[in-house]
């Protein structure tokens, strides 16, 4: 649940993402591109002479042929079938995770669309984004300062009501209600800028968690991408990534080494 923060960026292949992977979205067939050829003693029952038999071979072949032809046909009506993922991402800030996760959708390396994205200020970069890609725009929580922000069970509904499959936590500085955790248990994700368990929970976040580290003394850090779950950053971790923090690191340069890491392996 603890947001991303700014020391973060999510690259476009999404590989701390594994169940937004688009492998992971394209579900395997059962349908084997490489089916049996029967055998030509099979055919040999049928034939009582060598050209009789021959010409029940050749026929076999070309009824192969034409059937694996068909079964690659088949494999792709069954990919483009394939029900794309609806994602609602959740940002507070320029949301440059967030367009990360938009330009894959785009372009193909996730099988699955954007459809909500859900801040808890109306007018930051992300949503601004959103706005200019035709994105719906979702305030929440409901607070003085954003007044047409909506309750948890508003979102719930209304995020049901999209029917989103995934919900993706990119830069937000709000806690997820327990609501939306019980209603999208094990589909929502969140990224951290330190190797948890170490450096997170309430108040880890940005640019926070990266001058913990060094003031620690710790010799290594990176991200980590977890589920999300009732508490802070306790949620059971998915992947890692690490990067050794330098005796004259600054908190940004450690966050440009963890934001390195996370593109280099997309």
């Amino acid at each position: 649940m603890e947001p991303c923060g700014s020391g973060l960026r999510l690259n476009s292949k999404l590989s701390l993402l594994p169940n937004l992977k688009k492998s992971s979205l394209f579900p395997s067939s059962s349908i084997s591109s490489r089916p049996s050829v029967q055998s030509a003693s099979w055919v040999s029952l049928k034939t009582p002479s060598r050209m009789t038999y021959l010409r029940g071979l050749s026929a076999q072949s070309k009824s192969s042929v034409e059937k694996v032809g068909d079964l690659i046909s088949d494999r792709r009506d069954l990919v483009s079938a394939i029900k794309r993922k609806k994602l609602a991402v959740f940002v507070s800030g320029g949301g440059s995770n967030f367009r990360s996760i938009h330009e894959a959708c785009v372009n193909g390396l996730i099988h699955g669309e954007v459809a909500v994205l859900v801040t808890n200020k109306t007018d930051c970069g992300g949503a601004v984004y959103a706005r200019e890609k035709g994105i719906r725009v979702l305030v929440f929580p409901n607070t003085k300062g954003e007044p047409d922000g909506l309750s948890a069970s508003d979102l719930v509904t209304a995020l049901g009501s999209a029917d989103i499959d995934f919900v993706l936590l990119a830069g937000y500085l709000k806690l997820i209600p327990s609501e939306l955790v019980q209603a999208y248990r094990r589909s929502i994700f969140n990224i951290h800028p330190s190797l948890l368990p170490a450096f997170g929970g309430k108040g880890y976040y940005g640019m926070k968690v990266h001058k913990a580290v060094i003031a620690s003394g710790a010799r290594y850090s990176g991200p980590t991408i977890h589920f999300v779950d009732d508490h802070y950053d306790t949620g059971r971790i998915l992947a890692q990534r690490v990067v050794p923090v330098l005796p004259t690191d600054t908190a940004e340069e450690l966050a440009a080494r963890v934001l390195k890491e996370a593109v280099i392996h997309g």
